[in-house]
């Protein structure tokens, strides 16, 4: 009966997940069709509802750890099916019963990170703006114009530190009064709770509200898209509401007030990868590509899947903490199709797009050149 009980509560909770998904869905597979799984294995987000439906999720299995959360399915959905709400649901029950498997199991150190640093990355909260050092970036105080929210990534990758230093530039070139919060700013919790825990993504936004708060901050300027996401649609949640704006907005309002002008040329054919965080989930499609457009000299070509059908770079979801075969990469596919429009340059404006584009260049063929960009990199280039 020990064994018993335990695994009826599961049935009990699958079924209650499902909510309204199991009255709409009628089975009808679009999901599956418009999955980018589908275009490098198998995978049926249809039969997910359906086993739910009758509480037969295997909780110990991979598939309700694919999901990225890219939006696709519910974009396409005849019957407004929100099949990440269920998917994060049934991520919650398999948190709460500990129940990860062997791909998944990173996250279990993650939220540990977390909650002691208020990173992801395991490293020290006091090194967060280390990035910053000798770049003219002040400490917010009450009454500047804009809070820069660096995020984890811009605070701590290698690779992505450079984005900070590029948009910390464009913002002092532009003569913004602008600072940041440093080793008091946490992580937004976006990925973490899309993993489905729950209680540390409200233990990180409780966090960053109180400091927010305390520090006055009225209008704040993200980078991430999952940041962007997470503080203006999320955050309101716990009855605050702060102006939240993403970088492509901001620098669209900086060139129209005149406060950015360019003054060098960027000669090179770009094409720009839509973020599924700032495209489907937010619909901001035409800022990133109107900023482009007035850089001298910059040639803006897209792609085959782009802007609402814009394919999936694969870490959404928590999905870049987790262990994804090369040969199921989305991101490998992306950066072909990149290749194809004969661009240069892969333009993007997240983080975790550029994580996983700068991993898969690095298969490229020696006569395939293609240098992965943040917007903010490109305009810091010619000012």
């Amino acid at each position: 009966m020990e064994t018993v009980a335990p695994f009826i509560e599961i049935v009990d909770e699958i079924k209650e997940a499902g909510g309204e998904t199991f009255k709409l869905c009628y089975q009808c597979g679009k999901c599956d069709a418009v999955c980018p799984w589908n275009k490098v294995i198998t995978f049926s987000m249809r039969k997910v509802i359906r086993e739910a439906a009758f509480g037969l999720t295997d909780i110990e299995g991979e598939s309700i750890w694919r999901c990225t959360t890219c939006g696709r399915c519910v974009q396409q959905c005849p019957r407004q099916v929100n099949q990440i709400e269920l998917g994060v649901s049934l991520r919650r029950i398999a948190t709460t019963y500990q129940v990860f498997p062997t791909s998944v199991k990173p996250v279990r150190t993650i939220s540990g990170s977390l909650v002691g640093d208020g990173n992801p990355l395991n490293e020290d909260r006091q090194k967060r703006a280390d990035w910053a050092k000798g770049h003219s970036v002040k400490t917010f105080s009450e009454g500047m114009e804009i809070l820069y929210f660096v995020g984890c990534y811009l605070s701590y990758d290698a690779r992505l530190k450079k984005v900070a230093v590029a948009t910390a530039n464009i913002l002092n070139k532009a003569g913004v009064d602008f600072g940041i919060l440093g080793a008091k700013e946490s992580c937004c919790g976006e990925s973490i709770r899309k993993t489905g825990d729950e209680d540390v993504f409200r233990r990180l936004a409780t966090e960053n509200i109180k400091t927010f708060i305390d520090n006055g901050v009225k209008r704040i300027v993200v980078s991430s898209p999952h940041c962007y996401h997470t503080l203006k649609n999320e955050y309101p949640e716990f009855m605050v509401h702060f102006e939240v704006v993403h970088i492509n907005q901001y620098l669209s309002e900086l060139i129209a007030a005149g406060r950015l002008e360019f003054t060098g040329e960027y000669k090179k054919r770009v094409t720009y990868h839509d973020p599924c965080y700032l495209g489907r989930h937010n619909d901001i499609y035409d800022e990133p590509r109107e900023v482009l457009k007035q850089i001298p000299g910059l040639e803006l070509v897209e792609m085959a899947d782009s802007r609402q059908n814009s394919l999936c770079c694969g870490g959404g979801g928590g999905r870049i903490w987790m262990e994804t075969p090369k040969s199921e990469r989305f991101s490998d596919l992306r950066v072909d199709q990149a290749l194809e429009t004969g661009a240069q340059v892969l333009a993007t404006s997240c983080p975790y797009c550029i994580t996983n584009f700068e991993e898969s260049s690095l298969s490229l063929e020696p006569d395939d050149v293609l240098e992965i960009k943040d917007i903010t990199e490109i305009i810091n280039e010619v000012l």
